[in-house]
């Protein structure tokens, strides 16, 4: 603060602390960072504002962190951010000084002490001596920015002394927290001096008593804080600290700090733990062990290891320890947790040392239908292995004894099967080793048994897999494709063989019949009896490539059956019921493989 005559310039400085660790995540209005600037008002003593509102802006900003470093309790952080917001403003001196403040919502989420803290305000503000005092006054401040790990149940220390530039007297005492001037507010408030208005403390806490304890939160002449906290939690404590001019020990004002304390639960159950039996079956045969540290432990513990084989070591590392023994064997081994401190425990287990164990398998065949032959390739160097399950992908499971190192199984479907091989040994050892394999599969067609009128031609309609072979080759343009054509004479059988780029095949037949044609060829009579022979009433077509209709009248002119399928026909029902023994009309409406179009009528008589 400097100045002539007339006028003083001052710099305002805002310190304002963040949770550095908390994120808002989606909530609509939280704010997780610095906001910059913020705003500050002026007021002389009798609460008239003067100025406009004046701006501060970060002029840096400093994490705090501190880590909870003891052997005894669980690791907790405290961690923390500082922002400093800075301006300057030149005011004459007058009469009663006056009052620079800063109001805000909101305070931290879930604090202990406070009611509804997410929504209660903060109101900071320092005051300017008048010309009846020193109004080139510089104002006591807090000078220590710390984080500190806290401790439920457990003393602590910390100084909060203030610095004054000008060596004023300062005292201190625990106050209450201000709020901004109404008891719920989301914006930021100007509310006038005096500024009386405190934060809502919940029962039992209070701007003398913020933490409870035993003993009691509580700051001595020097600015140091104590108290043994009896509960974990956020607590806002406010500090004062009261500025007296050295030599006429007239009162220039009092300055106030918000502090957030955090306190941390740091039980900690000191438990030594590692796996009681440890069975090194490792495909290494070499003789190191990995021992695992499953321990529940404080930040700093050490761990005294004793392997069993004569050697010992300690280690501050809890991360997964190697171990090389001189050889095969099983070994007792102890860990100690902080073997020199009361807050130590033990635990004993067993290595068993016996490594080796190598698995493996091999797969001879792709096809479905065909053997599959499954070799075993594992082998055990420290020990034997005792027998072997089979795993064929939720099919089947066969377990082989030992000396049975292959075997062969057929799958009825092609797939991609998860096939697993797991070891058992006369070392309680086991091992698993999985293996994806792909069955392939063909599924050969040669097409509907045909019958053709003479001189017809005929696309064969071979499918199913990559590769085709038609046998004879009688009568076809292409014997090695899918779909041929067909031109002969002669009733004739096919034989195709179908096979896909694995190796695999199947086969399939077909036979094809010449009649006269083009015609279709229908009977004048069917027994709908049951017995198999002559159920239904259908027609034989020979050169027809379309068929536009089959109808069925009884001798009334009620059509009773309708198809264009030649393959299924009249079974002699109607409306689900047998129709009575009769003569029955029937039409027929088709084209020929020439493009000529043959209608046909006729009866037929159902017999019984």
């Amino acid at each position: 603060m400097n100045g002539d005559n007339s006028r003083y310039r001052y710099l305002i400085t805002l310190k304002l602390y963040r949770d550095a660790d908390f994120t808002c995540g989606d909530r609509q209005g939280c704010i997780d960072r610095f906001e910059n600037p913020v705003s500050a008002n002026v007021f002389t003593a009798n609460g008239t504002k003067i100025l406009t509102s004046v701006y501060l802006y970060i002029s840096a900003t400093r994490p705090l962190i501190d880590t909870l470093k003891n052997p005894c309790l669980a690791p907790q952080a405290q961690h923390l951010e500082v922002a400093f917001y800075t301006a300057v403003i030149e005011l004459e001196p007058i009469q009663g000084g006056y009052y620079v403040s800063s109001q805000r919502c909101c305070r931290g989420e879930k604090l202990t002490n406070i009611y509804n803290s997410e929504h209660e305000g903060s109101t900071f503000f320092t005051v300017i001596p008048g010309i009846e005092s020193r109004p080139g006054n510089n104002s006591a401040y807090f000078n220590k920015d710390t984080a500190i790990v806290i401790c439920n149940a457990i003393p602590f220390t910390l100084d909060y002394a203030a610095y004054d530039e000008d060596g004023d007297s300062l005292t201190y005492n625990l106050c209450s927290a201000l709020t901004d001037g109404s008891a719920i507010n989301e914006t930021n408030s100007t509310t006038p001096p005096p500024y009386t208005a405190t934060v809502r403390y919940i029962p039992p806490y209070s701007g003398n008593n913020p933490m409870g304890g035993n003993p009691s939160i509580a700051i001595s002449s020097k600015g140091l804080i104590s108290c043994t906290p009896g509960r974990a939690g956020k607590y806002v404590v406010t500090v004062c600290v009261n500025e007296y001019d050295r030599v006429t020990k007239q009162f220039l004002g009092t300055h106030s700090k918000d502090i957030l304390l955090t306190v941390f639960d740091c039980t900690t159950n000191i438990v030594a733990s590692f796996p009681s039996v440890l069975n090194n079956c490792s495909e290494d045969p070499g003789l190191q062990v990995a021992i695992p540290n499953y321990s529940t432990s404080g930040f700093t513990s050490t761990y005294y290891w004793t392997f069993g084989d004569g050697t010992d070591t300690l280690t501050r590392n809890k991360t997964l320890f190697m171990h090389q023994y001189p050889d095969t064997g099983i070994y007792k081994v102890k860990l100690v947790v902080n073997p020199t401190l009361a807050c130590r425990d033990s635990t004993e287990g067993e290595v068993h040392n016996y490594p080796g164990l190598k698995a493996d398998f091999t797969i001879d065949g792709l096809c479905k239908g065909k053997p599959i032959q499954f070799e075993d390739l594992s082998s055990y160097k420290y020990g034997n292995i005792t027998s072997r399950a089979w795993d064929l992908g939720a099919v089947d499971t066969i377990v082989t004894p030992a000396a049975v190192r292959s075997f062969s199984y057929t799958f009825s479907k092609g797939d991609i099967y998860t096939i697993s091989l797991t070891l058992h040994t006369d070392k309680q050892c086991e091992k698993t080793v999985t293996k994806n394999i792909h069955i392939y599969e063909v599924n050969p067609f040669a097409g509907n048994d045909t019958i053709l009128a003479r001189g017809q031609p005929l696309v064969m309609q071979g499918s199913g897999g990559d590769i085709y072979s038609w046998t004879p080759a009688d009568g076809l343009s292409d014997p090695t494709i899918a779909h041929p054509v067909l031109n002969y004479n002669k009733d004739i059988s096919f034989i195709l063989r179908v096979s896909n780029e694995q190796g695999c095949f199947g086969y399939d037949t077909i036979s094809v019949k010449y009649y006269t044609g083009p015609e279709m060829y229908i009977p004048n009579a069917f027994t709908p009896n049951g017995d198999g022979q002559n159920d239904h009433f259908r027609f034989i077509p020979v050169g027809i490539t379309n068929y536009k209709f089959f109808r069925i009248y009884n001798r009334w002119g009620v059509e009773i059956y309708s198809s264009t399928d030649f393959r299924t026909g009249w079974d002699g029902s109607y409306r689900g019921m047998p129709a009575p023994v009769d003569t029955y009309i029937w039409i027929l409406q088709g084209t020929d493989f020439t493009g000529k179009e043959i209608m046909k009528k006729g009866t037929v008589t159902l017999i019984r």
